[in-house]
């Protein structure tokens, strides 16, 4: 058999990811804080930058302004992936793991 007809292979397998929203950006999202959600196989295995888009299609309710800013998330909203600071582990460019955590907490509060 040829690589061509075993392309599927190459595809990425679903990912099973915890997803979830704190310090009023769980607002956004209908009140819900934690999301459990499978990401769907695909050729190119999953990084934030494409979990933010997928967030924006499939969980955001209201007002993405609020939440993402060009590609990435809006300045004010800190991630945690896996309890640890995205900018440690390459930002948007981190390639997400099955069971990985990423969380998202806004710093913007009214005052």
């Amino acid at each position: 058999m040829s690589s061509c007809e075993l392309g599927f292979l190459n595809m990425a397998a679903p990912l099973s990811v915890e997803v979830e929203f704190g310090g009023g950006a769980e607002l956004l999202f209908d009140g819900v804080k934690k999301h459990q959600v499978t990401l769907p196989g695909q050729e190119e295995p999953w990084d934030i930058r494409n979990l933010l888009v997928w967030i924006k299609k499939n969980l955001l309710k209201e007002r993405p302004e609020l939440f993402i800013q060009g590609d990435s998330v809006r300045p004010g909203i800190l991630v945690l992936i896996n309890d640890a600071d995205w900018e440690l582990l390459g930002e948007l460019d981190y390639q997400l793991q099955d069971q990985d955590s990423v969380l998202f907490i806004s710093t913007l509060h009214g005052g």
